[in-house]
Formats: C-alpha cells, sequence, structure tokens
C-alpha cells in the first residue's frame, strides 16, 4: 500500500467518526431560544425555520419565548445551558446592542456562543394610527408633534432595540420632544399602538403588515436603503426627505460555547437549508424579511462591526438601562 492510500485511509478514518456523531443528533426534542415574547419577528422568523427543521429531521425543534430586560434573560440562559446542541439560541440586533447599553449584562457576546448565521434581515418602519394621528408622511409627523410638545409617545419592541434607536434618532434630528414607551416585543409594541395607547411606534416590519395591509395601521416609511417588496408603495425615509436614518434589525442564530464543532456544523447546514426552502423563503419574504444566510466568519465579524456602530449611537444619544 502506498503512501497516498494510507494517507487516505487515515483521513477516513477521522473523518467517519465526527459524521457519525453529526448523524446521531438531534435524537431528542431541540430547544430554540426566544429571548422576546411570541409575535415579534424573531419569534415569527424563528417558528417558521423551527417548523420546517422539524419535518426535515424527525424531531421536534420547539421555541421557547424568554422574554425579558430588552433579550438579556434568555440569552444569559442560553449562555449557561449545556453545550450539546440541544439548545439554540435565536436573536435580534438586541444581541450586539445590550453590550453598550446596559452596565451589565449576563452573556459575553464574544465568549460565550458560537455564532452560526444572520438568517434574514427586517427593515425598521415608522408607523402611526392614522385615528389619533391623522398624517401621511414622517415631516407632517414631525411637524405635528412639535406644535404639541409632550403629547405624544412612541413605541418599540424595548430600550436599546435598533426601533427604538431609530425612534431616537428621528427625535433628534428634528429635536422632537416625544416620550419612549418601550415593550416587551414588537408585538405588544404594535398591540398597544393598534390600542391608541401610544399613537405611533417604531418597529421591525414583519409584524406590522397584516395591520398595514388592512389599514388599522399606516406606515408612513421604512428605514431601509431601499423600499421593502412586500410594500412597494411606502417609500423610504430618504425618499420621504429625511436622509442618514437607515437601521434594520437582524434576526440570527448562535449556539453556547462549547458545541463540537461537528454539531454547531450541521445546526448551521440545517437552518440555511429550512430557510432556504421555497415555503420557508416565500413567507419570509411576504413577512418583510430579507434573506441573508451568512457564513459563521462573517457573523462572527458583524457581531464586532455592530457593537461598535451601536455602542457609538447608544453614547451619543446618553440612552443607558439598568
Amino acid at each position: 500500500m502506498g503512501i497516498f492510500s494510507r494517507i487516505m485511509m487515515l483521513c477516513a478514518a477521522l473523518i467517519v467518526p465526527s459524521t457519525a456523531f453529526a448523524q446521531q443528533y438531534p435524537n431528542r426534542p431541540v430547544k430554540i431560544i426566544v429571548p422576546f415574547a411570541p409575535a415579534g419577528p424573531t419569534d415569527i422568523a424563528a417558528r417558521l425555520i423551527a417548523t420546517k427543521m422539524s419535518e426535515t429531521l424527525k424531531q421536534q425543534f420547539y421555541i421557547e419565548n424568554q422574554a425579558g430586560a430588552g433579550g438579556n434573560i434568555g440569552m444569559g440562559n442560553a449562555a449557561k445551558a449545556a453545550p450539546d446542541g440541544y439548545t439554540i439560541l435565536f436573536v435580534s440586533s438586541s444581541y450586539v446592542v445590550n453590550p453598550s447599553l446596559y452596565d451589565k449584562i449576563p452573556y459575553d457576546p464574544y465568549k460565550d456562543f458560537i455564532p452560526l448565521t444572520v438568517v434574514a434581515t427586517s427593515a425598521n418602519v415608522l408607523l402611526v394610527n392614522p385615528k389619533v394621528l391623522p398624517v401621511n408622511s414622517p415631516k407632517e409627523l414631525a411637524e405635528l408633534i412639535k406644535a404639541n410638545p409632550g403629547k405624544y409617545t412612541f413605541a418599540s419592541a424595548g430600550t436599546g432595540t435598533t426601533p427604538h434607536l431609530s425612534g431616537e434618532l428621528f427625535k433628534l434630528t428634528f429635536k422632537l420632544d416625544t416620550v419612549h414607551v418601550p415593550f416587551g416585543g414588537a408585538g405588544p409594541a404594535i398591540q398597544s399602538i393598534v390600542a391608541g395607547h401610544t399613537p405611533l411606534a417604531f418597529t421591525s416590519l414583519p409584524p406590522a403588515i397584516p395591520h398595514i395591509k388592512s389599514g388599522t395601521l399606516r406606515a408612513l416609511a421604512v428605514a431601509n436603503k431601499t423600499r421593502v417588496a412586500v410594500l412597494p408603495d411606502v417609500p423610504t425615509l430618504a425618499e420621504a426627505g429625511i436622509p442618514n436614518q437607515e437601521a434594520d434589525t437582524f434576526q440570527a442564530v448562535l449556539v453556547p460555547a462549547g458545541v463540537p464543532k461537528e454539531i454547531a456544523d450541521f445546526i448551521y447546514l440545517e437552518i440555511v437549508k429550512a430557510t432556504k426552502s421555497p415555503d420557508v423563503r416565500a413567507k419570509m419574504e411576504q413577512l418583510g424579511l430579507e434573506i441573508i444566510c451568512n457564513t459563521p466568519a462573517e457573523f462572527t465579524q458583524q457581531i464586532k462591526d455592530e457593537i461598535t456602530k451601536w455602542g457609538t449611537v447608544i453614547r451619543e444619544a446618553n440612552i443607558k438601562q439598568n
């Protein structure tokens, strides 16, 4: 037997245990922690993917909503989970915002997790309840708020979320006197504006779409570089005459540090496969989610870049959460 043949046999011997290890997974239900309330964009995206993975892998992938503290409760619990692949964390941009927003967080964004992929991003949208605020553009809204200082409040999915930061940027741009009302997710924030408790909101787009299409809520603009396909008539803030307001919310997946590489790689590939399946892709696009599915290395770099980016915004806006 030649040297090349012996090397190939050795490589095969090394690969087989890893492959077998990966093929044994999953052999029991897998928990996906969503650190926000149900019905928000992170929850919606996670449920679509969990359902598809359950079908494909013939094992249950189930969602556990652990809302609170801007996502810190769920992210902290996921950081403490056994690194066996049976706990997956499905996060939004709070993962990269909270390190600058809070004095102390229950996870280390660089050390406690293995980044897998950004599944998708969603544009942030400026919404009003048309029965309470009969305005048709962001500038009309700004003029109304400026004429009535302290009268109007705006809702978001929580302090430090990118929709909240979009709202603060809008306030700073027009020097508006309006109070932020944080909620435990985009779903509750939208319920509040529909009920008229808070007349306007900055939220992620997906859970707002049914209300926009029914006319219950009016979308004045999206904080995106381009218009979104699902709402082609809604302008961007730049098109509405307010530049430099771009901000989106990512939906991404990580697993606890220490998960064997074979399992982490397997989960990554299955999540990408589920996300890019025709039915899941179609549903996500209908919800206003843009499919990304970047690599673990790309997501790792994105985490570093966005922690720096949002840290600068938070410091300049003097936003802090205890």
